[in-house]
């Protein structure tokens, strides 16, 4: 069966029709050839003209070999089995990679729409400004293409990339965004999340409520036990603000697609947040 093996695949009818045909044969064989040390150990006179020990023997080789195959047919159908479930978690695999890559690229549209209006309408009050806008969104641009490829990412390189994504926001409203991360070293090293998790928060933040120099939006972000929350005072504006349903759908997504869990959004009369489970190794796939 290995010398048959290597020529067909075990999985073929040929390795199945030759494995049936060449096995018996060699099976009898084996047992006609034991049959004198057979009568010997059992001190059994026997002969080769004896029918009833011939056909005896040869029986015998029929039946173990049959019990062999069976043996033999259900590890085949185990592996079987097996090589289906291990094809099966592949295309799970790519289907769910696929649709976080997807998922990742919608963010990006709706960055530079927002990116650019805003570079637009700093270009009408001070060149200056909008020529430091630029390179802050070119270094955000530069940071998000790196991790593109990438479905999880270290946590201090999550916070950098929002830290350039930051900059370009106090270029535009100055001290009337106030963001505060409170993490440890050892936190930012050794934890993981989903690639581009905190960006949209922060975005969503600034997106649904009003803030000035007097009263500024406070976002906080921190960790509790395994857990990060990104969380802001809530001062909504009065006006309704048109929305893609992007932000955190998508992050809630993805993060499903990373690691099976949910995050979680808790709004009370004066706070929002979201809290997202840290992940412990870069390898983290759902």
């Amino acid at each position: 069966m290995i010398i048959i093996s290597k020529k067909y695949s075990i999985r073929s009818k040929k390795f199945s029709l030759l494995r049936r045909v060449s096995t018996y044969p060699v099976s009898i064989l084996i047992y006609l050839i034991l049959r004198p040390a057979f009568g010997y150990a059992g001190n059994i006179p026997w002969s080769f003209l004896d029918t009833g020990s011939f056909f005896a023997f040869v029986g015998s080789g029929v039946v173990i070999n049959t019990l062999i195959t069976l043996l033999h047919d259900s590890v085949l159908l185990y592996e079987h089995k097996m090589y289906s479930e291990l094809e099966l978690s592949r295309l799970k695999t790519a289907n769910a990679e696929a649709m976080n890559l997807a998922l990742k690229q919608q963010i990006h549209p709706h960055f530079l729409f927002n990116a650019l209006n805003t570079l637009k309408a700093l270009y009408h009050k001070d060149t200056q400004i909008a020529d430091d806008y630029i390179v802050h969104m070119a270094n955000f641009l530069r940071a998000s293409i790196y991790h593109n490829t990438a479905n999880i990412s270290m946590l201090k390189d999550e916070v950098a990339l929002l830290m350039d994504y930051l900059e370009m926001q106090r270029i535009r409203f100055g001290a009337a965004l106030d963001c505060t991360i409170d993490v440890s070293n050892e936190t930012l090293n050794n934890y993981y999340l989903p690639s581009f998790s905190l960006q949209p928060l922060l975005e969503n933040a600034i997106k649904h409520n009003t803030f000035t120099l007097e009263d500024p939006l406070k976002v906080k972000i921190s960790q509790q036990a395994g857990w990060l929350i990104v969380s802001n005072h809530i001062q909504k504006k009065k006006m309704k603000v048109a929305s893609t349903g992007y932000g955190l759908a998508n992050l809630a997504e993805r993060y499903k697609l990373c690691s099976g869990n949910e995050i979680i959004i808790e709004e009370t009369a004066s706070i929002f947040s979201v809290s997202i489970k840290l992940l412990s190794n870069e390898y983290s796939n759902h």
